[in-house]
């Protein structure tokens, strides 16, 4: 699939900024990349010749704002890669008044996509939310502490809303696949970037930073071709919608967080995270 509008959140630098380069090899979609840093979201758009947006998660008003940005920009959104996010150090609640990592990693992201639901629509609708294997490790969603006020670390917080992501796009896929939305999520796998830099847990550490789990990180151009085999991939042909996959296979059973399959906790997490990040059917 080709000639397609494509977003992507967190495209300044690490999977995102790969996946752009590859997506603009073929020269034939046109991409708007989204990222915090100017500078970096600049230089990277001028690389692969895309348009850019500068935004912060830690803002639902610069989400809002982001959406309204776009729609200046185009009137269809094919692709929307929900990308960004990370791990933070200690708790920290933003101006919106949640938890830094759950507002950054999903009610964000939760956010845009509602506010480009139209959009996508006019599209072909792809709705890609990146997770992580830590969703699985030791990710749990706790529909009444999304926001981490009674046990709080960063490593937790981080998996817990990427096992969010994955709720949501099972939400979305249950809401609007018959509108004709596609929306999958998956693992890229561990990869070499500079994830974490603003965490100094034990868990990030042993993960991330020690020699022997360096040599088990996967490079970030390969990260990039996992993302990217999702943007430019054909729902239903490439990938099923409605999924989990580890990388650009389907997740197994001990790859997937029990969660994952609870459609009632879908529905729940689905209304609350609604609720929070202000996004009204």
């Amino acid at each position: 699939m080709a000639g397609r509008t494509i977003v992507i959140t967190g495209g300044s630098d690490g999977i995102g900024a790969e996946a752009a380069r590859q997506v603009a090899r073929t020269g034939q979609d046109r991409l708007i990349l989204v990222g915090r840093s100017a500078e970096k979201t600049a230089s990277v758009a001028r690389e692969v010749g895309a348009d850019h947006v500068v935004a912060d998660f830690t803002r639902l008003g610069d989400v809002r704002r982001l959406a309204t940005d776009i729609r200046q920009r185009t009137d269809r959104v094919d692709v929307l890669a929900n990308n960004a996010g990370g791990v933070f150090g200690e708790r920290t609640v933003t101006e919106d008044g949640n938890e830094k990592t759950f507002q950054v990693n999903l009610l964000a992201p939760f956010l845009l996509t509602h506010l480009l639901l139209d959009l996508l629509r006019a599209g072909t609708g792809i709705v890609v939310n990146t997770s992580s294997a830590s969703a699985k490790i030791v990710g749990k969603v706790d529909i009444d502490d999304l926001n981490h006020e009674k046990t709080y670390t960063p490593m937790r917080a981080y998996a817990d809303a990427k096992l969010a992501n994955i709720l949501f796009a099972r939400g979305l896929h249950a809401r609007y696949h018959p509108l004709g939305i596609n929306a999958v999520a998956f693992d890229p796998g561990n990869v070499r970037t500079g994830f974490g830099a603003e965490n100094n847990d034990l868990l990030t550490r042993l993960l991330y930073r020690t020699p022997l789990s360096r040599l088990a990180l996967i490079p970030p151009e390969k990260g990039g071709a996992n993302l990217a085999y999702f943007l430019t991939g054909t729902p239903g042909v490439d990938w099923e919608p409605g999924r989990f996959y580890a990388q650009q296979r389907p997740a197994t059973p001990r790859q997937t967080n029990r969660q994952v399959n609870d459609d009632i906790l879908v529905d729940r997490f689905w209304n609350r995270a609604a609720l929070l990040a202000g996004a009204k059917d």
